[in-house]
């Protein structure tokens, strides 16, 4: 039995579709979503020294939600007729967190830097928030989960380095 397929063009009609800007503005945080994920395995994989254990475990937590949250932003995307590029070079060329160190990283320093990226990444969404919740308050309640998880999980693997009553979160600078 032979089936005959016909051409067909298919044309949607959706009641929303993103502007290049606000495409622009998910593309940023998709690829640092997927960055803090590449990192956090990074770490993950490296770390070594005092509380090796729990911040093992914590890593794999941050990389799960990281990984959550960048196929929501992906998945938001194309249904905004958006089309990411979570492409490895694409994701090395535009993202806005700093690199990971290669080799072994003690815990302490381990935390600092994974802390950086996950404050990285709520910066990025906190930056691109207004402009979003202007054109798409429904996308922007993505951007609000995302910044509430990623800066509940930056506090606590934080927590790992400060000392009660002694000292203060660093600055954290995007980049730096």
């Amino acid at each position: 039995m032979t089936t005959t397929h016909h051409a067909t063009t298919h044309s949607a009609h959706p009641a929303f579709r993103a502007s290049e800007q606000l495409g622009a503005h998910l593309q940023q945080l998709s690829v640092d979503l997927i960055e803090l994920h590449l990192q956090g395995k990074q770490a993950h994989w490296n770390v070594v020294g005092k509380n090796f254990r729990d911040l093992h475990l914590q890593l794999d937590e941050i990389v799960d939600a990281a990984r959550e949250f960048s196929d929501e932003v992906a998945e938001r995307m194309r249904a905004l007729y958006v089309v990411p590029d979570g492409r490895s070079a694409s994701v090395a060329h535009q993202t806005s967190l700093a690199p990971f160190p290669h080799g072994e990283v003690d815990t302490a320093a381990c935390v600092d830097l994974i802390v950086a990226a996950m404050y990285g990444v709520s910066e990025t969404a906190r930056r691109i928030h207004d402009d979003v919740d202007a054109e798409d308050p429904t996308t922007a309640d993505l951007l609000h989960t995302i910044i509430e998880r990623i800066e509940q999980l930056a506090w606590m693997v934080d927590a790992e380095n400060r000392v009660a009553g002694a000292s203060l979160p660093a600055n954290v600078v995007p980049g730096a």
